[in-house]
This record gives C-alpha cells, structure tokens and sequence, in this order.
C-alpha cells in the first residue's frame, strides 16, 4: 500500500494540439526514422494517408508540439499536477525518478491536420520495498481523441518510479 493512494483518479493535465507538419518531420528525424512518409506528402498518399503520418510515439510528445495557449482547456489539476508533486517531493529526498514502461494504444493513424484533445489520468500509485529501498510507481493514461468527434485516436500509458535508498 503507497502512501500516495489519494492521486489515483485525479487529473494530470488537458492539451488540444494541432498536428503540424514540421513538428512531424522533425519528431521522425528526432527519432532516427528516415521513411519520406513522414516529410513529403506525395509519399504519404502513395503509402495511403491524406496527409504525413505521426511517427507512432509522436503523442507522447505531443503537448510540447502545437499546442497554442489560446486553443488549451482549462486546466483540470488547478496548476497543481499530483504526479509531479509525488515525484517531485520524492526527488527533494534523494530519489532517483526514472520513466519505466511505456504502451500506446492506436485507434487510427494521426495525421498532419488532426485537431486532438489529450486528456491525463493518475490510474494507480504503488510502493515495491527491497532491502537497499522503496520504490514509488506512478501509473499514468492519457487518452487522445479528435478536437471535433471526440472519437478515441491513442491511448498512452506510462509508469514513472523514484528509488529511495532507505
């Protein structure tokens, strides 16, 4: 049992980002993927997309990427993220925090033009104990979905530890 249990279900963060194409060329070329799909749009037809493709992990990132101030939501944390007030305390302590697994969910291809809502969950909060320390797991889900539909495009999760040597 983590001490920690009362952030499960509570907000991380809401973004609504436009898909451009620079931000996509250079998350490819960030990434080390050459494929032309990703910076000429002749070859992203040919290879059957309206538009370039989204590498497949280009959300993780996305809120960072065309996310214009005027288009945000309000912020559901009320400007206090409680995965980084967990991770951050536990770092103020000594810990080292490292980001652990990582798994995308795709319901269809993003692409340049998308309009997409990203919306940030704390879904669980555990401790695991060893001898040398205790180590805190955050996991976290956003869900991205179309600005317009609301229809589901990804869905990450991802699992943040801090090892604290006891």
């Amino acid at each position: 049992m983590s001490s920690h249990e009362s952030i499960i279900g509570k907000p991380t963060g809401a973004w609504q980002v436009t898909v451009e194409r620079g931000p996509v060329s250079q998350f490819a070329a960030a990434v080390h993927d050459p494929n032309p799909v990703y910076r000429d749009r002749r070859a992203a037809r040919d290879a059957g997309f309206d538009d370039l493709p989204a590498p497949p992990t280009f959300t993780f990132a996305a809120g960072f990427w065309g996310a214009f101030t005027e288009d945000q939501p309000e912020d559901p944390t009320g400007g206090v993220n409680p995965m980084h007030s967990v991770m951050g305390d536990l770092h103020a302590q000594g810990a080292l925090v490292l980001h652990g697994e990582q798994e995308f969910t795709y319901h269809r291809t993003v692409q340049v033009g998308d309009v997409l809502v990203g919306e940030g969950k704390v879904m669980d909060v555990y401790e695991k104990d060893t001898d040398a320390a205790t180590m805190t797991f955050i996991v976290i889900k956003t869900e991205w979905t179309e600005a317009e539909s609301g229809a589901p495009v990804v869905t990450e999760q991802f699992n943040l530890i801090a090892r604290l040597r006891k």
